[in-house]
């Protein structure tokens, strides 16, 4: 899915993950803070304008839930550090770092960079 990089896309981006995720009979708490997350850096840390961002979800042999998120911003890469005192952000990444199993950032093709997180599904 394309998505605008607004708070309004960012939004769009979870209810429409909530709502697949529901379709396809999967759970969707830890994917829809994921997806929060990702999307609102995506709009914050990776907004270009006149660029939208791009939410993927895939299920890998019915063992994994991928949720990727892309953005037009490759030279903006994440970084996850323990924001300092009463900061008002700067913790998306460390709560998708607590709920994904794993995530990680692929860079390219130039301008783009994906990050990515993916969650064990219970057999």
């Amino acid at each position: 899915m394309r998505l605008s990089p607004t708070r309004r896309g960012a939004r769009l981006a979870r209810l429409l993950a909530v709502a697949h995720l529901g379709l396809w009979g999967l759970p969707s708490e830890s994917a829809a803070y994921i997806v929060a997350e990702l999307a609102a850096n995506a709009t914050v840390h990776g907004h270009v304008p006149g660029r939208d961002f791009q939410l993927r979800l895939t299920v890998h042999a019915g063992k994994r839930l991928r949720i990727e998120v892309t953005d037009t911003r490759g030279d903006r890469l994440p970084v996850t550090a323990v924001p300092e005192g009463l900061a008002e952000s700067g913790r998306g990444l460390l709560i998708v770092e607590a709920l994904a199993d794993r995530w990680g950032v692929v860079p390219g093709p130039v301008p783009r960079k994906t990050v990515w997180a993916e969650l064990d599904l219970a057999p």
